[in-house]
């Protein structure tokens, strides 16, 4: 049985549908992922994880991900829409090398937990825990019902909200190869490192940190209607011209949708946001729980 929507969001345990994990074990595994992912691997010690990118060539994100070590080698949670598409992507560079990617989202039951059911609940199983203090667990298929059983589930619904409150980006399909990891603030949260060796799509990553302020950033906001990722926004300041794209959204306790959008940092600053059109519903914009610069 799932609990509504928004019910219990600080007591919660929720079947994390949405998201899918790869599997990315062997010998050379942390060298193979230190030259394509956007994070410093070699800084993710054994039970600790961290936030990253994967980029194209050009720097544009193909994906962002919570990746974490374990005594088998690593776990890279992202979107389920876009885990096949990243593993043979990835699967292209291993060439000789000791690395077996495999995509493990049908085979595990992605788990997370809030508040007090995170001392009680599946205590039994390795988990992550976030820098809000939720937990994140991956059991396997064949052993999550009997580990669930009886357990009131919330909509997985809950913890995308979450996420969109605490300015945790994700990736979907809707929004694949569209921005470099600034544009997601994912510098702020530790998924870039400008001090390691060469990965994939570094050099763009590098010259638009290097150049200065990055143009376009992540805030969240509130609007009145529903929103969904890949939703067109408009400035008053620029008419016609998208000035920004939603990347998540989800239904607001006190109606209407709370969503995180790359925007146009001036027009931001100077201007009303719409979305959908010009003379769209218009965004109200929140405090996002980190300095944005």
């Amino acid at each position: 049985m799932r609990a509504p929507h928004h019910a219990h969001a600080e007591n919660f345990v929720a079947i994390l549908d949405h998201l899918g994990m790869l599997r990315i074990d062997g010998q050379d595994t942390e060298s193979f992922l230190q030259g394509q992912l956007s994070c410093d691997v070699t800084e993710i010690a054994a039970g600790a994880s961290g936030n990253g990118a994967y980029c194209s060539p050009k720097g544009r994100m193909l994906a962002n991900f919570l990746l974490w070590r374990d005594d088998k080698g690593f776990a890279m949670v992202l979107s389920r829409d876009l885990a096949g598409v990243v593993q043979k992507q990835l699967s292209r560079y291993v060439l000789r090398s000791d690395v077996k990617i495999s995509d493990a989202s049908e085979t595990t039951v992605l788990v997370g937990t809030a508040g007090a059911r995170t001392d009680t609940v599946l205590a039994s199983f390795p988990s992550i825990r976030l820098s809000d203090a939720r937990l994140l667990f991956a059991l396997p298929a064949a052993v999550a019902p009997g580990a669930l059983k009886g357990v009131q589930l919330a909509d997985s619904a809950v913890w995308r909200w979450l996420d969109i409150r605490g300015g945790q980006p994700l990736i979907t399909a809707a929004t694949q190869d569209q921005f470099i990891p600034q544009m997601a603030n994912l510098e702020l949260l530790g998924g870039v490192s400008f001090e390691k060796g060469c990965y994939t799509g570094q050099e763009i990553v590098a010259r638009s940190q290097h150049l200065g302020k990055v143009k376009r950033r992540m805030f969240l906001a509130h609007v009145p209607v529903p929103a969904r990722a890949g939703d067109r926004l408009y400035s008053d300041d620029l008419g016609e011209q998208t000035g920004g794209t939603v990347l998540n959204a989800e239904p607001s306790p006190e109606g209407g949708c709370d969503l995180l959008a790359v925007v146009q940092a001036a027009s931001r600053e100077r201007s009303a946001f719409h979305l959908g059109s010009p003379k769209g519903p218009e965004l109200r914009f929140l405090p996002l729980p980190y300095a944005v610069a």
